[in-house]
């Protein structure tokens, strides 16, 4: 009858396990078991993915290699194979495209799934997952882990629970406990700024952010604030979008100390650069615009904007652009205490909507 209410959502978060470093001991077999990074292990060099032998140590993605190091010296890095994941990340996306055509990829190793439509008659989103799971592992050599629940923020948060090579399932009427029991530093949309906001209000878990009334969450946390109320009750109503396309991607930095030295400003800009294209590769973006955001001491905050007719063809080119805008602020009268470094007028499978993917590190 058309006065029925729509269906259950039924959303399947797939996140492959260290990915990239999964790949490389996966083809190297010589590094099963072993602790390897993928990336550079030069002074200036980030870590790309961590084994989860590395991450027993406190490795993990973003990090400068030499702290990654000092963390876990018997580390092994390994340079990255974009156009190795690339594939791999399209032989996964085959396998779920026999299952529904709602697809939203997030990165080269992670998507949502509508699965509201049991297109394959397998009578769960539980047994869909783990269909999935099952050929990827068959198909690949490689892990996935799933969560299962009614909606993305909850699918997502569960997918992490049972890791590596785990599953979680979250039906509704479970929904709004699970959220109220996990740190809010695993919600989805809190980055560590929120999180540390948050915590001197008090609010450490699902359930302090679900104690607060709206208005106050309003005054502190603006335009998120909706979106973390419904949250902290376990409600998300965002779709499974198909055509959802990356808007922009980027990463930036805060130092302890304020930096005033043109080499030093340099030196961190390159850092930056190197956690940014881990994101834009592993993103799949190709972009024509790079920005700059630098923020003083005084937390006077500008930024400045490049573009090319063609898209930034690499890792060298997207830090050569924001050299020059950096440069062309130097020098500094008072010190940095921010720099941050960001691809956009993304084209992406010609999709030209999208979502903002700029991530502190």
């Amino acid at each position: 009858m058309a006065d029925d209410p729509p269906p259950q959502r039924k959303v399947i978060h797939i996140d492959m396990d260290a990915f990239y470093a999964s790949v490389e001991q996966r083809d190297d077999p010589s590094l099963k078991g072993r602790p390897v990074a993928v990336g550079s292990a030069q002074a200036r060099g980030v870590v790309a993915a961590a084994s989860y032998e590395a991450r027993t140590f406190g490795v993990k993605s973003a990090m400068p290699s030499v702290t990654a190091l000092k963390r876990c010296p018997p580390l092994v890095f390994v340079p990255p194979r974009f156009d190795v994941y690339r594939a791999i990340s399209q032989q996964i996306r085959d396998v779920f495209a026999d299952y529904t055509a709602l697809i939203e990829p997030l990165s080269l190793d992670e998507a949502y799934l509508d699965v509201t439509e049991d297109v394959r008659g397998l009578g769960s989103a539980r047994a869909i997952a783990e269909e999935i799971r099952a050929r990827i592992k068959a198909e690949t050599g490689l892990t996935a882990s799933a969560g299962v629940s009614y909606n993305k923020f909850i699918a997502k948060l569960a997918s992490d629970q049972n890791k590596p090579d785990g599953i979680c399932v979250i039906p509704p009427a479970r929904g709004a406990a699970f959220v109220a029991a996990l740190p809010v530093r695993r919600f989805h949309g809190v980055g560590p700024v929120t999180a540390a906001k948050m915590e001197r209000l008090g609010i450490l878990t699902g359930a302090d952010l679900g104690a607060q009334p709206l208005e106050l969450l309003r005054a502190q946390f603006g335009s998120s604030a909706d979106y973390l109320f419904g949250a902290a009750r376990g409600i998300d109503h965002r779709p499974v979008r198909a055509d959802r396309a990356v808007k922009s991607v980027g990463a930036e930095r805060t130092f302890g100390t304020d930096l005033t030295e043109q080499a030093d400003l340099i030196a961190a800009l390159e850092r930056v650069a190197d956690a940014a294209w881990v994101r834009i590769e592993r993103s799949a973006a190709q972009g024509r615009t790079v920005t700059l955001k630098l923020r003083y001491a005084d937390f006077r905050t500008i930024t400045r904007a490049r573009s090319s007719t063609l898209p930034v063809a690499d890792r060298a080119g997207f830090l050569a652009a924001g050299t020059v805008l950096l440069e062309a602020l130097l020098p500094v009268a008072s010190g940095v205490r921010l720099l941050g470094l960001t691809l956009s007028a993304i084209q992406e499978a010609g999709d030209e909507a999208g979502e903002q993917a700029v991530l502190p590190l």
